[in-house]
């Protein structure tokens, strides 16, 4: 056992055994100094939506007032970030998910990011089916909505990765004269014990233009590159392959591996910010 672990109390410990022993995407709280998206502006947004609040976690630029383009990020399972201010920081869950640490690399001056908490009388249950009911896609746009009119968006680009991916698809399902266009990366293809994924999903649905981001060693078993191809060919719409990154950790549907493209995160967002800034397919990506 590493000695450090040795000189923590028994309740410290135990904690910290827990943590690691989270499922999915989820990931601890994160401090302040261990995230380099907090040296940006970040702000905690909350929406009242009757007996419930949605929250979103902005971050942009500093000194800018007015965005055209909003990136709004849905993370992986369980979506629940939790999202709450201590000490006058931002502190929420799923800090390791890919949408969620490569947050900063979608910034410019005229973009700015919110990442997506669930509902908070969902903070229990975020399950599958509840993603697919007007009642979430009237709180996204509640949400969305009011950051638009803080912060001057125009312009709203969904992106959601691995059960994330069902969110943004119905969100965008659900509003489409928000979502300009929607970016599903890593996602979650085979029904589980969770819910049905993104199976039997009627594609004409969805208005708005669609792009697939995929690793091609994805190791997870819902979220094969194979079933993103066969998906990509049935939308009708492009897909964008990633290659390379690593080093991995952690379990194959976790955040630390190709499926959350552990190593090629800035040329992964850079090639989705391509698409949203140009509309035209970006080419594969080829990390080192």
């Amino acid at each position: 056992m590493n000695k450090c672990f040795l000189r923590l109390p028994l309740t410290a410990l135990v904690a910290l055994l827990l943590s690691a022993l989270q499922l999915g995407c989820a990931q601890p709280a994160v401090a302040p100094g261990g995230d380099p998206n907090l040296s940006h502006p970040n702000e905690i947004v909350t929406v009242a939506a009757g007996d419930h609040t949605v929250s979103g976690l902005v971050t942009q630029l500093r000194d800018i007032k007015a965005f055209k383009y909003g990136i709004a990020l849905f993370p992986g399972h369980p979506g629940i970030m939790r999202l709450r201010e201590e000490g006058g920081q931002p502190r929420f869950d799923l800090g390791g998910n890919f949408l969620v640490r490569s947050r900063r690399h979608w910034l410019d001056g005229e973009t700015l990011v919110v990442v997506v908490d669930a509902p908070s009388d969902q903070w229990a249950t975020f399950n599958q089916q509840f993603r697919a009911t007007p009642r979430y896609g009237a709180d996204v746009a509640a949400l969305l909505g009011d950051i638009s009119r803080r912060y001057g968006v125009r312009d709203w680009t969904f992106v959601g990765t691995s059960e994330g991916s069902i969110s943004a698809f119905h969100a965008a399902r659900m509003n489409p004269a928000l979502a300009r266009r929607v970016i599903l990366s890593a996602s979650v293809f085979a029904a589980s014990r969770y819910g049905p994924g993104l199976s039997g999903i009627a594609w004409r649905d969805l208005s708005a233009p669609l792009l697939w981001v995929h690793h091609e060693n994805d190791p997870c078993a819902y979220t094969s590159y194979r079933d993103a191809q066969r998906f990509a060919q049935d939308s009708r719409s492009p897909l964008v392959t990633v290659r390379g990154g690593g080093p991995e950790r952690g379990g194959a549907c976790q955040a630390y591996t190709a499926h959350g493209f552990v190593g090629v995160e800035s040329e992964t967002v850079a090639a989705m910010r391509a698409w949203v800034k140009t509309g035209a397919t970006p080419p594969d990506v080829a990390g080192k």
